[in-house]
């Protein structure tokens, strides 16, 4: 699967843009603030709906302008894919498949895979248990649309009790009936996501371990812990648990969205105790583990997108990562940096099938 050719219309700092792009490996390159991530932003964009950069909608409308449109045409299966992502300020976006608006954005979840490798990935290692699990869930969505339905219901349901109980205290009142209305739809879908939670981590780890071990010669032992009140008791059992706690901090202190992923290398967290070589080998590890978990389920190669990619690696990485390319393990590849010469000496050293875009 590849994208063909891009239109941006007043996506952040393009005002109207057409970009032709080689179906295995085009660079972008030009100097700092010109907008390479921004087009990278863009792919992502036509695959989830929303920019991996900044999730905002509004503010991904370029300055001044009222509204933006991404336009993406892609090859899939010997198909045509045409995806085009656009909004309007005060007005609801819109996703469309082949002149067909969705319903719901869900359904679009799985279309187009891609995968990006940005120096903002450090989050995942830096920040708090939400992001973790950001990128857990949005593996396992892409391949399984019965736990995205899950996911969201659960997500809607915590919300409408964490009102309730923020009314309770406002009204100094307490309904346990009322409140066990959103206990039991939550106590049955956060035991199904917690089945699948823990289902993937064993399926996924294996593959994160083996691409460690190729990038830093098995030099060091890592692995990813799944951390879940529910190993400890069932929903019901925590609801009970925590609901004195609950009434008096007025949202839900436990369930499933309260897990999280502890990453970790010779036995102890990597965030403390890992060089940032070793961070930046572990992160790129997660995304190729990423590349190769969505390329089995979901039997087409994802489009990878390297952002600042010689932030994290050194050139005989990047050339590591091209060669798979042109040896076809890996799909459609873009880069960005801001050298030229650089990016265009990697590639070529490896295929003829390549394009240097310029943003000047």
């Amino acid at each position: 699967m590849h994208i063909d050719q891009l239109s941006l219309i007043n996506y952040k700092n393009f005002e109207s843009q057409v970009f032709d792009f080689d179906p295995k490996i085009n660079c972008l390159v030009g100097e700092n603030g010109i907008g390479k991530t921004n087009v990278l932003d863009s792919i992502y964009h036509l695959a989830y709906g929303k920019g991996y950069f900044n999730p905002i909608t509004k503010q991904n409308i370029r300055h001044g302008a009222e509204f933006f449109v991404v336009d993406g045409k892609f090859s899939k299966d010997n198909k045509q894919e045409h995806i085009i992502v656009s909004a309007k300020k005060g007005q609801r976006k819109v996703i469309k498949r082949n002149g067909k608006a969705y319903e719901r954005f869900s359904d679009h979840i799985g279309l187009i895979p891609v995968v990006i490798i940005s120096p903002a990935d450090r989050d995942l290692i830096l920040e708090g248990s939400a992001v973790r699990r950001k990128f857990m869930d949005g593996i396992i969505s892409q391949s399984d649309k019965t736990y995205l339905t899950a996911l969201l219901k659960y997500k809607k349901t915590l919300s409408q009790r964490n009102a309730l109980l923020k009314y309770f205290s406002a009204n100094q009142h307490f309904d346990r009936e009322n409140l066990a209305i959103y206990n039991t739809p939550m106590q049955e879908t956060g035991k199904s996501i917690h089945e699948k939670r823990t289902e993937f981590i064993e399926k996924f780890t294996p593959i994160f371990q083996e691409r460690y071990a190729g990038i830093s010669n098995q030099k060091e032992s890592v692995e990813i812990a799944y951390r879940s009140q529910l190993f400890e008791a069932d929903m019901a059992d925590l609801f009970k648990e925590s609901l004195q706690k609950d009434l008096a901090v007025q949202y839900t202190s436990k369930g499933i969205h309260k897990d999280d992923l502890k990453f970790k290398i010779k036995g102890h967290p990597i965030k403390k105790f890992g060089s940032q070589g070793q961070q930046k080998s572990f992160l790129i590890a997660l995304k190729l583990a990423q590349y190769d978990f969505m390329k089995t389920h979901l039997q087409t190669k994802p489009i990878l997108l390297l952002d600042d990619v010689f932030d994290k690696l050194d050139e005989s990485r990047v050339a590591q990562i091209v060669k798979l390319v042109t040896q076809d393990d890996l799909g459609q590849l873009f880069i960005s940096d801001t050298h030229a010469e650089r990016t265009e000496n990697v590639v070529k050293s490896s295929t003829d099938s390549y394009k240097m875009i310029d943003l000047k």
